[in-house]
């Protein structure tokens, strides 16, 4: 295979690859709490025998965009924002823990609540109220509920969300649309993060997603448009390669 398309084939497959991401981006552009992926290029020196006279690209995505997104007021007793850096813990199937700044809680049929379909953890495990209950969400994440029917006076608490702090950069999206510890962080361990009892939530607040929809068009954009060169350059190279068969085969 000739040199210059195995080069550009590599620049167009980072190409897909980064338009892939810029698109999961701007399909959670809506998405309460998401942080935009950020792609980034590597180059690749190719070493061999000889000088090393080519640099292919290799591509990945290290990291999340940290700014916070728009916080908005909703009103509802079970929204809640958190500040920056602020996470709440989710448990997996596997019983182990996730992250998300989702502040979307829901109330299953059975009192428990959720995030994302997932129990949300408190300081004793996962959360549950009395079915049908009215609950409220303290800004340091005391959880109050109030039994349908019952007093004022009946008013008790239930548990108290676990809201841990952690940097984004320690944390890692996984194909879930959860942050998980990253390995470096974890150095297997699988100890979950200690629950920060400084931190103060929003109730009736929810924040939005930090994806700016317009940038992410104009990154698709200019992304189909570097594809499309590397492609030319394929095409460009193999009418080279054609040609240059044909002259030897006249000769």
């Amino acid at each position: 295979m000739d040199r210059a398309i195995y080069t550009a084939m590599g620049a167009a497959n980072a190409a897909l690859n980064r338009q892939a991401v810029t698109a999961n981006n701007l399909a959670n552009a809506s998405t309460t709490g998401f942080r935009a992926q950020l792609m980034a290029y590597r180059a690749v020196p190719v070493n061999g025998p000889s000088v090393p006279t080519r640099t292919l690209v290799a591509e990945s995505t290290p990291w999340n965009d940290t700014t916070m997104g728009a916080v908005h007021q909703t009103d509802r007793d079970l929204d809640v924002a958190l500040p920056q850096d602020g996470w709440l813990a989710v448990q997996l199937p596997d019983g182990s823990e996730a992250y998300t700044r989702d502040g979307n809680i829901q109330v299953n049929s059975e009192g428990g609540l959720q995030v994302h379909g997932l129990p949300l953890l408190g300081d004793g495990g996962p959360l549950s109220v009395p079915p049908q209950s009215q609950v409220t969400i303290a800004p340091d994440g005391t959880l109050t509920a109030l039994g349908a029917g019952e007093g004022p006076t009946a008013l008790a608490q239930v548990g108290k969300v676990k809201m841990v702090k952690a940097e984004a950069t320690s944390l890692l999206m996984g194909d879930d649309g959860l942050f998980h510890l990253s390995d470096s962080v974890s150095a297997g361990n699988a100890a979950p993060l200690p629950m920060d009892p400084n931190l103060r939530l929003m109730p009736g607040m929810l924040e939005s997603s930090n994806v700016s929809p317009v940038k992410a068009m104009v990154d698709m954009i200019a992304t189909a448009r570097s594809f499309d060169m590397h492609m030319k350059i394929i095409s460009t190279v193999d009418d080279n390669e054609k040609s240059a068969n044909q002259l030897l085969t006249l000769s």
